[in-house]
């Protein structure tokens, strides 16, 4: 490892752990100077930097370390009276956009811990290819879903990527609310230029939830211009949003038919399946165990939001420590405030045997290309059972309902949880099929 991106790396380690006054102050001002075998030299701009790293910073910057390259270090530092710009030129552009709050890449973000499953898999998809041909295979990604569904994790997933590969690329990441205040403060300082100047050296250019831009038309203007630059040098640019950019009010149609110009991708709520993974995947990241049987309940008490399940499984594991309970999932429902539910031990077909034989109707209807009203609600019925009862995943389900795309029983599924928070007639019949499947 080069020792510009070893510096990076260190940045990346221990940014989390300083307050942003100290990380610019005393850090962004440091550059590493050397690494020979165990000894690190580290060059300050000042007598005053150096000793408040020696005395108050020393052991982070030794753990870090020791951490990057795995064996004990000892650390030196030494003063230049020179600043930033003035040192060699290739390392003055690499530094420059490290420093910068809007560039710095959260490390535990990565491709290969997102879990991916048939709600996201074409998202996932698209950010490998980009990793592969930056500003060539997709441009602009646009990834659009709910909150929570793992779209900020995949752009900085990809952008951790891109800087493994290459660690001289200039990445920006910010959210559109810090796009949108460097617009204005570069206004009122008369500084537009020093702006433009930043976002359009970009070789890669991540933006989280644009949909913030509606109604703000100076913004818009300003980031029309930076993504015609930053397009017409093949610089990457991924977009996230809370739905298309058809459907966000008071967006110029201009920035609507570029951001529709690449590939736009639809992220889905994860399945059940593709919970239980993840909650298997943040008790790993947790050092943590839970019996499968105990993730299926966390799994099953959220369906939407990937930060809420993450949330509820740290509630559970640190509920069960505190009161020294076992993890089975009798304990794991007790503080869901669910009753274990007696799963139905059976398979699809004797599934779609009882929903035909409860609303009267055949085989060939239920799963036949048929789409009478009377016909729908049985099919999202047997859609939810399957997925949530059986656990059968989407592309299954699909099969069994006479080869149905995934994203229609993913739709299906979803539209049944609505419909059961909602309609007492829809729960009635729900509670009647699975009381007759059990019988």
């Amino acid at each position: 490892m080069d020792n510009l991106r070893l510096w990076h790396k260190f940045l990346e380690t221990v940014k989390p752990s300083l307050s942003s006054a100290n990380f610019r102050t005393f850090f962004s001002k440091t550059l590493l100077e050397s690494v020979k075998e165990d000894k690190i030299v580290l060059t300050t701009s000042s007598a005053f930097i150096k000793e408040t790293l020696n005395q108050r910073h020393l052991p982070l910057i030794e753990a870090a370390f020791e951490k990057l390259l795995g064996k004990k270090v000892v650390i030196s530092f030494t003063i230049k009276e020179t600043t930033v710009e003035n040192q060699d030129q290739e390392e003055t552009d690499f530094f420059k956009p490290i420093q910068s709050p809007t560039t710095i890449l959260n490390p535990k973000y990565t491709l290969e811990n997102f879990v991916v499953g048939p709600s996201n898999n074409v998202a996932y998809a698209a950010a490998q290819a980009v990793v592969q041909n930056p500003g060539i295979s997709y441009n602009p990604l646009f990834l659009y879903g709910g909150t929570g569904v793992g779209k900020t994790h995949l752009m900085l997933g990809l952008g951790n990527a891109l800087l493994s590969k290459n660690g001289r690329l200039k990445i920006i990441y910010c959210s559109s609310e810090k796009f949108m205040n460097d617009y204005v403060t570069a206004i009122q300082e008369h500084k537009m230029g020093d702006l433009r100047k930043r976002y359009r050296m970009a070789d890669i250019l991540l933006i989280d939830d644009i949909q913030f831009f509606s109604g703000r038309e100076g913004t818009q203007e300003e980031f029309f211009h930076t993504f015609n630059e930053l397009q017409s040098k093949n610089s990457q640019m991924v977009l996230t949003s809370d739905r298309p950019p058809q459907e966000i009010a008071k967006l110029e149609d201009r920035l609507k038919s570029r951001f529709a110009g690449g590939l736009m991708v639809d992220i889905q709520p994860p399945d059940f399946d593709t919970r239980v993974a993840i909650l298997q995947a943040k008790c790993i990241e947790h050092g943590s165990v839970l019996p499968e049987d105990s993730l299926k309940l966390i799994a099953s008490s959220l369906d939407s939001n990937i930060r809420e399940l993450e949330g509820k499984l740290i509630q559970v594991l640190q509920t069960l420590k505190t009161q020294n309970l076992s993890t089975d999932p009798e304990n794991v429902a007790k503080f869901l405030g669910q009753a274990p539910k007696k799963p139905i031990t059976t398979d699809h077909k004797q599934v779609l045997s009882t929903i035909c034989s409860f609303f009267d109707i055949s085989l060939k209807d239920l799963t036949g290309p048929k789409r009478q009203k009377e016909l729908v609600l049985p099919r999202h019925i047997a859609m939810y059972i399957l997925s949530e009862e059986l656990r059968l995943t989407v592309e299954k389900i699909g099969q069994v309902l006479g080869g149905r795309d995934h994203t229609t029983v993913m739709h299906g599924r979803d539209k049944m949880k609505q419909l059961i928070n909602k309609d007492r007639e829809v729960q009635r019949l729900l509670i009647g099929v699975r009381q007759r499947i059990m019988s």
